[in-house]
């Protein structure tokens, strides 16, 4: 019983330590230049150290490798885990290619791969006789190239659209300069002219019937804090509400009407602007006849000395009496 016991014992740790080895190719034919994959797994132990072929240029006499060997690993579901070599080879010469069996060594014992073969074929036809030299294969003709198509587009359209810059830039700057900008323009005309031209467009325009009071009030304040800034020599854009009518706090006593008209103004912009509010048109409306009652009260006219002015025919004086009316009106 003894014995027997032990031959068990010897002959199940014999068969816990066999390995096995296989292998394959994908492909038992290629054309010549073709390629094919030659894989080897061997089965074993976690535990187990075997020592593997390895291949640097060749498998055998012309088998070449195209990419060094690849190995992976992986668990199999018995416990033992599988290592594999995977190969990718070629051949350039019309033959049948022998892959013999290579050996997988583990403590001095030795298991060999099976034996395997290659048919490399030569698919096209070659006239010896005509003894000229003839390629493998016909010349590849590549596809269209819509990338390169696409940049060479794109690099003449930034070569016209630059060319384009330099003509406008030439003609604003070069041939037809303008003596002033707009904003220069704005600094040599009284603040009042400038204040009343911005708010006749405003009022041509009516935003806050096309549902824009935001923006209706933020370019009504915007004229007005100009005006401000100029006449009164206050930093007006940078203020709040309540820091222009602190700086203009004088005009209370001076011009009662316009500072009223101010605050209304700037008040319900605070709230167009900041609490969402929805004025009605006559609201809207109010707040630009203020604007204009303030630039009218506080605007200040520009006299010329007298040596400067010139002698004015009868028509011409009665023109500038009747646009004096008219202003008085407004």
């Amino acid at each position: 019983m003894l014995f027997l016991l032990l031959v068990l014992f010897v002959h199940s740790n014999l068969w816990a330590q066999q390995i096995t080895v296989n292998a394959r190719l994908d492909s038992t034919v290629i054309w010549i230049g073709n390629q094919a994959h030659l894989t080897f797994e061997v089965s074993q132990q976690p535990n187990q150290k075997v020592s593997m072929p390895i291949f640097s240029d060749s498998i055998v006499g012309g088998l070449s490798l195209v990419e060094p060997v690849k190995i992976d690993t992986t668990k199999s579901q018995d416990g033992h885990i599988v290592v594999t070599q995977h190969y990718l080879v070629t051949a350039f010469k019309d033959s049948l290619l022998y892959i013999p069996p290579f050996p997988f060594v583990f403590k001095g014992d030795t298991v060999w791969s099976k034996s395997l073969s290659l048919k490399v074929i030569q698919p096209f036809k070659i006239d010896t006789a005509s003894n000229k030299i003839a390629d493998i294969k016909a010349v590849f003709e590549p596809k269209f190239n819509w990338l390169s198509l696409l940049s060479i587009i794109l690099l003449v359209l930034l070569i016209h659209g630059f060319l384009i810059l330099i003509f406008v830039l030439y003609k604003k700057y070069f041939k037809k300069q303008p003596a002033l900008d707009s904003k220069e323009m704005k600094l040599l005309l009284p603040p009042y002219v400038v204040a009343l031209g911005q708010l006749d467009k405003i009022k041509q325009e009516k935003p806050w019937q096309q549902g824009r009071s935001k923006e209706y009030h933020t370019e009504l304040t915007d004229v007005v804090r100009e005006y401000i800034e100029r006449v009164f020599n206050v930093n007006s854009m940078e203020m709040t509400s309540e820091e222009i009518l602190e700086h203009l706090r004088n005009l209370r006593l001076e011009q009662k009407a316009a500072y009223s008209g101010l605050r209304q103004i700037l008040q319900l912009a605070d709230l167009v602007k900041f609490a969402k509010w929805n004025p009605t048109p006559d609201e809207h409306e109010l707040s630009l006849l203020n604007a204009y009652l303030f630039v009218n009260q506080t605007k200040v006219e520009e006299t010329k000395p007298l040596e400067e002015t010139k002698p004015l025919d009868e028509t011409k004086s009665e023109e500038i009496n009747n646009e004096e009316l008219k202003e008085n009106d407004k």
